[in-house]
């Protein structure tokens, strides 16, 4: 069995937007990076989903892009969080915990009543 995931519905905008939010402005690639190293690499983006979910994330104006020079002396766009973004991260961070707590209570084992 591999230690690979697949990203859940839903969740890479949120990583995104976490990666962002924790880092600073990031290009396309640094923000891939910093989610497969979070991951400790059980996750792999396809940058066919990256750039999507980026471009929907700037659409939305929830993130905002700008043309700069990249560490290696190249152009790159850069990606930054907006205050709509925070906001929104800020929500969904709030909604998957409370998930999270549910659906522990389903699979944490309770003792019989008597």
């Amino acid at each position: 069995m591999s230690d690979r995931v697949d990203v859940k519905q839903g969740t890479l905008a949120l990583m995104i937007l976490g990666t962002l939010d924790v880092l600073g402005p990031l290009h396309g690639y640094g923000v891939a990076r910093r989610i497969e190293e979070t991951s400790r690499n059980r996750i792999t983006l396809n940058y066919g989903t990256l750039y999507p979910a980026l471009l929907k994330l700037e659409q939305h104006g929830f993130i905002k892009a700008e043309w700069r020079q990249s560490e290696n002396n190249r152009r790159a766009k850069f990606y930054s969080l907006t205050a709509a973004g925070r906001k929104r991260l800020a929500s969904e961070a709030r909604e998957w915990n409370q998930m999270a707590e549910l659906l522990a209570a389903f699979l944490t084992p309770r003792n019989a009543a008597p």
